[in-house]
């Protein structure tokens, strides 16, 4: 066979176009330094922008963040006064910390992004630098104090800016899902499989029990009593081995100290991933390593609950017929009085779900709660304003006599309230054709429910995220937010006010102050202006529907369009795509930055097809046992619909692009629909999900495995590509395994397919930078455009030749 794949480095050589040159001016060098400049150009125009509000404590003051000319300053409110004004003297703190970092700060350039007000608010704590500060608001003396934190977004303690120039952010990061710990010694958490008993000292690994007469500790696998301090230990269990161990993780113990639980654990199968490093940067040879990660069908954790009496000795093995097959389970949580605890059921297959309670005085158990839905339970916990979203909600209200609970089962995410006792459902307390999105408080003294959820706005965009309290008898239901935008709101402690935010893709944000009780308008905090950005330029994208598959159902997208757009010209289209079901991801908030793949001549877009999550249990059902789906049918009506109504829309030249999940999708555009998209660029794509990590997968292809995941696999179909592909593979990668992609690679080769690579020495998951970026421009500029990249090698020869003065 002859094999037309051609390296060059790390790249393969661009593929010919698929169309003659343009005749009009698109993908020229001027547009890629227009692209290139668009940060720069609109970097810091948009001012009046606030941050979160934060509360102080328990007190009606509030502070938050907002965009000034040439950076940000900190505000301060009083709820009660409504007096409004600086945190604090901007210019003496900006002084003081440069003295005592030895930096160099302004007012509007202070190197933090988040306070804490200490001593009644006299003094400020902040990280910067590297280390903890604390300045005195009397006098602005600056210390030093223990080094900072590391969080997920470093020091600093706000997430990078969302950037739509970079593949769509995904959510499905975790190999675990944080469901339990099974390991037998804490801190032993590996994926879905766990490490062996190891040797941990006993002063780290034991339970104590509420009264403090008696630690709970493992020993030889089995679960062993001691009293306080002592060494000598007695067995309770006698049933646990190597391949059958108890876990201290999971032992809880009843609140009367007389009672203890805990899971003997049988392990799965431990899969492992393996690496090459082929250019470390320590040492000249490559590396190898290896990563716990459970695939689709591998064998799990099984784990059974037991029941120990402290005064007897006495072992009660919990009868296991209302959980026979855990693809996981909670750890145990005992009742207040205890006189029973529970635990949480996910069964394999992610279709039954339930909450068990276990009788202490017999070990009997019974379910409180049982879903078992037709297609899935999306089991993972509402993330509140993210865009991910799972549809699993408990709260027991007085100690498990009632249980406040999210289900799906009228077609809805929406809550119910139960019977504890009898485990009936009382009354539904949210309901229509609406969902919820999170629950922020429970208060069982007045039973109210405050909660977010979308789409109970008729007319209004179904995702944006609104407020609302509601009896728990489902009366009483109010809304506190109305404007047309998605928002956020922050209540004070004692839920007296509530500061709104909310904003559009097309409307910078707008903060306001408001009295809870009656909703009063008490202060218009702050209105965001980007009347410099609007002048240097700037273009909001546009929002825009069309009816999906069903005929009846509204599909949102928006579409980006270049600072020079010209409505005479004819424009190729390019897609952002990512279609996992875990949630929802076309921008619904303002961002000031731009498209720079649409500043070289194209229009770019970005929509939610039917599979995707925050809609109808309809609408996300299209994605069970169904990824190679990915909404496409909808999509590409979408696209249709905008080009009937804008003719520079041009639909003969579709690209599409997208990252992990978003990687198998953009892929799958070109295998299963090439007669509409016609060349794409996938990265990190997890392109068979019977390669992928176990939960995530399984959760909306289903257990066991069966011909759907074949059917909707890239590499099985990878015979049928026609368009242009770009696969890009980080070395790395360990969210998505790099053999995911390798396999497709091998496929095209025996199918005889042309296609470009880009291989990421040392890359994690969606690696490739500013690099990457750039071939994804050059791919779609020469495959779409018809023209012809810049020769970027002479360039930097040119820039190396000028700067070395020759």
């Amino acid at each position: 066979m002859k094999h037309r794949i051609r390296f060059v480095g790390m790249l393969l050589l661009l593929s010919l176009p698929l169309l003659a040159p343009i005749i009009f001016a698109q993908g020229t060098e001027a547009d890629y330094e227009r692209a290139n400049r668009l940060r720069s150009r609109f970097q810091g125009l948009a001012v009046n922008i606030p941050e979160r509000a934060n509360w102080i404590g328990n007190t009606g003051r509030f502070w938050y963040r907002k965009s000034v000319k040439g950076g940000n300053e900190f505000v301060l409110v009083d709820a009660e006064t409504l007096a409004k004004r600086p945190a604090f003297d901007h210019e003496k703190l900006a002084a003081s910390l440069s003295t005592a970092a030895a930096g160099r700060y302004t007012a509007v350039t202070l190197p933090f992004a988040t306070i804490t007000f200490l001593d009644n608010e006299r003094a400020i704590e902040f990280a910067a630098a590297g280390s903890m500060w604390k300045c005195d608001l009397a006098d602005y003396a600056c210390k030093k104090g223990s080094p900072a934190p590391q969080g997920p977004f470093g020091q600093g303690g706000r997430p990078p800016e969302d950037d739509p120039d970079e593949y769509p952010r995904e959510y499905e990061n975790d190999v675990f899902d944080g469901m339990v710990d099974l390991s037998p010694q804490q801190g032993q958490r590996r994926g879905f499989g766990f490490q062996q008993p190891g040797q941990a000292s006993q002063e780290q690994n034991l339970k104590t029990s509420p009264d403090g007469k008696w630690e709970a500790i493992i020993q030889n696998y089995n679960v062993f009593l001691r009293p306080k301090g002592r060494s000598e230990a007695t067995p309770l269990s006698f049933d646990g081995s190597e391949g059958n161990y108890y876990t201290l993780a999971s032992i809880n113990w009843s609140p009367d100290s007389k009672r203890l639980a805990a899971y003997r654990v049988r392990p799965g199968y431990r899969r492992q991933v393996h690496y090459i490093e082929s250019s470390p940067a320590d040492q000249l040879q490559p590396k190898h390593s290896t990563r716990d990660y459970v695939k689709p069908g591998d064998t799990v954790d099984i784990a059974q609950p037991m029941l120990f009496e402290v005064e007897t000795k006495k072992q009660v093995v919990v009868e296991n017929s209302l959980f026979p097959n855990p693809y996981s389970l909670s750890n145990p949580v005992w009742r207040k009085d205890g006189r029973a605890f529970s635990f949480e059921y996910n069964q394999r297959g992610h279709q039954v779900y339930r909450v068990i309670e276990v009788e202490a005085s017999t070990g009997k158990s019974r379910a409180v709660i049982s879903d078992e839905p037709q297609t899935f339970f999306s089991y993972r916990a509402l993330q509140g304003n993210q865009r991910e979203s799972g549809s699993k909600y408990r709260h027991d209200v007085n100690d498990g006599k009632e249980i406040i609970w999210m289900s799906e089962r009228d077609g809805w995410r929406h809550l119910y309230l139960y019977d504890g006792a009898t485990g009936k459902v009382k009354n539904q307390i949210t309901k229509g054709a609406w969902v919820v999105r999170a629950v922020d408080k429970v208060d069982e003294e007045k039973r109210q429910i405050w909660f977010q959820a979308s789409g109970a706005y008729p007319g209004k965009d179904p995702y944006f995220t609104h407020y609302y309290r509601i009896n728990f008898d489902g009366s009483g239901l109010t809304a506190f937010t109305e404007a047309d935008g998605n928002h956020t709101v922050v209540f004070s402690s004692d839920m007296k006010y509530y500061v709104d935010s909310w904003s559009r893709v097309d409307l910078p944000p707008i903060s306001e102050l408001r009295r809870t009780e009656d909703r009063k308008l008490l202060l218009e905090l702050e209105k965001g202006d980007i009347s410099a950005l609007l002048a240097a330029g700037w273009r909001a994208p546009e929002v825009f529907t069309a009816m999906g598959r069903d005929g009846k159902t509204e599909i949102w997208g928006v579409i980006h369009r270049p600072t020079n757009f010209d409505a005479s010209k004819k424009y190729p289209v390019v897609e952002a795509i990512y279609a996992g079901p875990q949630g929802s991801f076309v921008p619904k908030t303002f961002s000031a930055s731009m498209q720079t793949v649409a500043e070289l001549g194209f229009i770019v877009v970005q929509i939610d097809g039917m599979g995707t999550n925050n809609r109808s249990k309809a609408f996300h059902d299209v994605a069970w046992k169904n990824l190679g789906d990915a909404g496409f049918p909808d999509r590409i009506l979408w696209h249709k619909a905008v080009a009937a109504k804008y003719p520079y829309y041009d639909i003969s030249r579709v690209g599409i692009y997208g990252g992990s999940a978003g990687g198998q999708n953009s892929t799958g555009g070109l295998l299963f629909h090439p007669e509409f998209y016609k060349a794409a660029v996938s990265n990190s794509g997890c392109h068979d999900n019977r390669m992928d990590k176990m939960w995530w997968n399984e959760q909306w292809m289903g257990w066991p495995l069966d011909a759907h995941y074949a059917a909707a696999s890239n590499v099985d179909n990878a015979h049928r590509l026609q368009g242009k592909l770009l696969l890009v593979i980080p070395e790395m990668d360990t969210n998505v395994d790099p053999s995911s992609s390798m396999q497709v690679v091998n496929a095209l080769i025996k199918a005889d397919k042309k296609f470009d690579l880009l291989f990421v020495p040392g890359g994690g998951h969606g690696a490739g930078g500013a690099y990457g970026q750039r071939l994804l421009q050059d791919f779609f500029v020469h495959h779409l455009l018809g023209v012809e990249p810049p020769d970027w090698n002479k360039r930097e020869r040119n820039r190396m030749s000028t700067a070395d003065g020759n």
